[in-house]
């Protein structure tokens, strides 16, 4: 690196040669001397993960003591790393304003958008403003980073050409742009990436007007941006400057090269610096856009001619070359010869899906660190395979970490906090506080097991559909519950303290004050614990510095239902990366990550299309027009920065390109790189990883002889003594048609659990029902009294929106048709004799017993017995075949005198001569509700006589008794699978393993 003053010295690495190891077997013998030496060298550098890759670099090639040089951040990819030091003796807090804090500029974004939208008559909630203001703060850094001015802005004349909502847009982000722009010189401040170009144009100036005397080299710095573009050609043109660049291809055909486009460079002065045919998706591509801007040729380029400890063969940079030519220079791969196109130690690995594919990934990662001082380095977009890679890595006590990080949201003390967020925004209702309650972090330390166990019995209180808001309705469920569960009003109490501070009010609060109360009540339940470890003190570093921000903007009051979508979209911009400790010779990286690691093995995973690369994101704000007038790359650029990442992993020794077929979605796409590969090599040419797949297929597979027996269609046989059970009136129809549910539900006593924050079920509507026409009863039945009084029951019940909306007018109709049916009949002398009642009976010495609805006795002294149904009631075949017996039942127990009151005296005598269900489902001729006898009589083709009614249904329960209860027949599933039932214990009968296997169950 000695040429002459008059050429700029910039250099190239090769991909195959390894950018940190090569790059430091050229700076130790160039600038070591037995003092100081390397430390007197500045290195620009494009990120903090680019000083420690070199870091590394550095001691790998040392071989002993050694003072590393002064490592700066100067720039990346996206401009978010600061200049560092390296300003300090130049004077920059004077050159240019304080920046001003992101956070802060969001905030003030989304209150000048709620203005303008306003203005439009659009009314936006918090989150998509926040969300909109994050859009458009990103395509103002767009255009900083690009230095595009906003005279250049508004000076653009395509506005008639735009599409009616592109214009809208431009106006919008003109106008907003304008008001911001007037409050930052109000503020005395500029945007962080005006800061940064200020900076570094200062820089550059400055080491043109007084070169500096220790050698400075920017390594590994490929950002197009004109502001970085300038300072590294400034370092060039140093007496001890030099530039290194990054797989920058000096074979690459110069036509080929020029037909990469204008690539900043137009033809004529008052072009566009980007052109339409543009090869914006080559992974050269940027790197012509940073030549032309820094005003050099790549003829005057020269390749760096050390080479790292895990360089590959050279032919390996002449295929990458060719693999990546533009389309129609692609032509050419089919004189290629083979020497141009082989790449020896680059597989293609092909799984089914893929938790297949990060089992094999794992696989090749043991096998490879199994040879000593081997690296292997895992590179991939998919954090959700990185993770699942590391989960199967832990089966060999391999430890990795994913040095992307994890999103707040999905760790720990991220989850806790949108756990508070949700709780206040519904109110406390069961899922988001029965998840906030059960948190690993709440009440952590020895109380945890007898909190869980309260917890546990909270959730069992609030099964179903959802309680008022609030926590009121809660406290009265659980007071209900107390003597089924000592202790827990008691505990609950004391939660309601914890919790009230959160849902005290429901009004829009500050965001400021917002984040105080989640940081407290998060403090109260969880202690010191809450801030502790990594993703703690993120957490908290995050809650500091959005209510900072908040408290500057000036308020900004939120609605609780916003906060949980606006805290979730804040936080996912912040990674949490693991502390070190993980294997040394394994990395796990994101494409960003992994710019200038090596290691012995590359996997580069998740290669599908939308994965690698992902699928482009239009500016939401500008149109493509407009973008490329004002200099803007469009969305492609970030596909060819995409090619390049992969370039660079190509370079590696050995190289394994993994993709699944399948993802959650369906079918996927291989990445266009892979098709690339496939084209130029041919399928027969191509290598691929299989042995790792198989093994990934036949690890966790069981061998026939080690798998269990299949499973028969259950047909227990209790003892004598447990068949004795009593059986109620609707469960004879169970043991009928289906034992088996009978057996779980009477015999082992086990029952289902309704979901949490359920929709309101049958049997729930059907209780609400009952308890509705009870009460009316009891009052008397006073006329035009039912509907009133189903109003406040169905209000004090739920606030479940499906009730409110669908089944309450249903229901209130339907109750209308009840209480005017009941004015008719009872004008006919038919009364109502007994209503809501138990009773029981005996048969063969089995106790017969269950609840009537209703008993009205005719005017013949004879009895009517009612069941009331929230749907369609049995047919008549059903109760004909014995499968829907409920009124026959009732009417024995009827019959036998078996309903009395608590005194023992009987409330109804007589012989039940008339059996009717009354549905308030929709009758087809008259709104809803209908009466409806299971008789055969009249024109009805089934159903039972009258006068054999209750011997039918006598006969069917003796027969029933005899096989079930006092005989030994097993209690066999799904005896009648054609028949409509209950699912209730179809997971405990396993019914999958063997419905329809050899004609059972079927």
């Amino acid at each position: 690196m000695t040429a002459g003053r008059d050429r700029p010295r910039i250099y190239s690495i090769a991909a195959h040669r390894g950018f940190a190891d090569a790059l430091v077997a050229g700076l130790i013998p160039r600038y070591r001397e037995e003092t100081f030496g390397l430390a007197r060298l500045t290195l620009l550098l494009p990120s903090q993960r680019a000083v420690r890759n070199l870091t590394e670099a550095f001691i790998r090639a040392s071989g002993g003591g050694l003072l590393l040089p002064r490592m700066v951040v100067v720039g990346d990819l996206d401009l978010d790393e600061t200049l560092g030091a390296l300003l300090d003796p130049l004077g920059g807090g004077t050159v240019a304003p304080p920046a001003c804090d992101p956070v802060l500029r969001l905030l003030r974004l989304a209150e000048i958008l709620r203005v303008q939208l306003a203005a439009l008559g659009i009314v936006r909630g918090e989150a998509g403003l926040v969300r909109q203001a994050r859009s458009l703060a990103q395509t103002l850094d767009r255009m900083s980073a690009e230095g595009v001015t906003f005279e250049q802005l508004l000076a653009i004349d395509l506005l008639p050409e735009l599409a009616t909502h592109w214009q809208d847009s431009l106006r919008l982000f003109a106008t907003v742009r304008a008001y911001w722009t007037s409050e930052l010189a109000e503020r005395g401040m500029v945007d962080a990436p005006e800061r940064r170009n200020l900076l570094l144009a200062h820089a550059a100036a400055a080491w043109r007007a007084d070169p500096p005397e220790r050698p400075i080299v920017a390594a590994g710095v490929t950002s197009a941006s004109p502001a970085i573009a300038g300072l590294l050609r400034a370092v060039a043109d140093l007496p001890q400057g030099a530039v290194v660049l990054p797989d920058l291809d000096l074979a690459l055909d110069d036509g080929v090269w020029d037909a990469l486009g204008q690539a900043g460079a137009p033809d004529e002065a008052d072009d566009v610096p980007f052109g339409r045919g543009d090869q914006v998706t080559h992974p050269q591509y940027h790197l012509k856009l940073l030549l032309n801007r820094m005003g050099i040729a790549r003829g005057e380029v020269r390749p760096w001619h050390r080479a790292g400890i895990a360089a590959a063969p050279p032919a390996r940079s002449r295929a990458i070359s060719n693999l990546f030519l533009p389309p129609e220079a692609s032509a050419a791969w089919v004189d290629l010869p083979p020497a141009d196109r082989r790449l020896a130690g680059v597989r293609l690995m092909q799984s089914a899906n893929p938790e297949e594919e990060a089992q094999a990934i794992a696989i090749l990662v043991r096998q490879a660190l199994a040879i000593p001082e081997h690296r292997v380095a895992l590179v991939t977009p998919d954090r959700g395979l990185a993770a699942r890679v590391i989960a199967h890595l832990g089966r060999w006590n391999i430890a990795a970490d994913d040095t992307a990080g994890r999103p707040l949201p999905q760790t720990v003390a991220g989850r806790l906090f949108l756990q508070l967020a949700a709780a206040r925004a519904e109110r406390a209702a069961p899922v988001p506080l029965l998840a906030l309650l059960g948190h690993p972090l709440v009440m952590a330390g020895a109380p945890r097991a007898a909190w869980l166990e309260r917890v546990r019995q909270l959730d069992l209180v609030l099964r179903g559909p959802r309680p008022g808001p609030g926590l009121a309705p809660i406290r009265d469920a659980v007071r209900a519950q107390e003597r089924r569960y000592p202790g827990l009003s008691a505990w609950w109490d004391e939660v309601e303290l914890l919790l009230a501070p959160l849902l005290a009010g429901h009004d829009a609060l500050p965001l400021a004050s917002t984040l105080a109360l989640l940081a407290e009540v998060g403090e109260a339940l969880c202690g010191p614990a809450l801030w502790a470890n990594a993703d703690g003190r993120c957490c908290a570093q995050f809650v500091e510095s959005w209510r900072e921000a908040a408290g500057q903007a000036g308020g900004l009051p939120v609605d609780p239902l916003e906060i949980p979508a606006l805290l979730r979209d804040a936080m996912d911009e912040v990674a949490v990366r693991p502390p070190y400790g993980g294997h040394p010779r394994l990395a796990i990286y994101g494409l960003l990550e992994a710019r200038m690691s090596r290691a012995d093995l590359v996997i580069c995973g998740g290669m599908t299309e939308g994965s690698w690369p992902a699928s482009p994101a239009p500016d939401p704000l500008l149109a493509p027009p407009v973008l490329r007038a004002l200099g803007i790359p469009g969305a492609d650029f970030r596909i060819g920065l995409a090619a390049h990442d992969l370039a660079a992993m190509l370079g590696a020794p050995e190289v394994v390109l993994s993709y699944a077929e399948r993802d959650a979605a369906g079918p996927a796409i291989p990445s266009r790189f892979l098709l690339r590969i496939r084209a130029m090599l041919g399928e027969d040419d191509v290598a691929y990883e299989t042995d790792a797949v198989l093994l990934a297929k036949a690890l966790d597979q069981t061998p026939p002889s080690a798998m269990a027996p299949v499973y028969p269609r259950p047909r227990p046989l209790p003892s004598a003594e447990q068949r004795r059970v009593a059986i109620a009136v609707t469960a004879l129809d169970r043991l009928r048609s289906d034992p088996y549910q009978f057996y779980a539900s009477a015999i082992l006593g086990l029952r289902t659990l309704d979901p949490r924050d359920a929709d309101p079920s049958p049997a729930w509507r059907g209780t609400a029902v009952h308890a509705i026409l009870e009460g009316w009863h009891a009052a008397g039945a006073p006329p035009g009294e039912l509907v009133p009084l189903a109003e406040r029951a169905l209000d004090a019940m739920s606030a479940h929106p499906f009730m409110r909306s669908l089944w309450r007018p249903r229901l209130l109709a339907a109750l209308a048709w009840v209480e005017h049916e009941q004015d008719e009949l009872a004008g006919q002398g038919r009364l109502v004799a007994a209503f809501e009642c138990k009773g029981e009976t005996r048969v063969n010495g089995v106790r017969i017993h269950g609840r009537a609805d209703r008993i009205d006795r005719l005017p013949d002294g004879t009895l009517a017995i009612i069941d009331y149904k929230t749907g369609t009631p049995p047919s008549g075949r059903m109760v004909q075949e014995g499968f829907a017996l409920q009124l026959g039942l009732i009417g024995l127990i009827a019959q036998d005198g078996g309903f009395r009151d608590k005194d023992g005296r009987v409330l109804v005598e007589g012989e039940p001569t008339r059996f009717e269900y009354w549905s308030l489902a929709r009758n087809k001729e008259r709104g809803f509700g209908f009466r409806d006898e299971p008789i055969l009589e009249g024109r009805k083709k089934s159903g039972i006589p009258r006068e054999d009614f209750l011997p039918e249904t006598r006969r069917f329960l003796d027969e029933a008794i005899s096989r079930w209860i006092l005989g030994n027949e097993p209690f066999t599933a799904r005896l009648n699978p054609d028949l409509p039932g209950y699912a209730d214990y179809d997971q405990l009968m396993r019914l999958e393993e063997w419905q329809g296997r050899d004609g059972e169950g079927a």
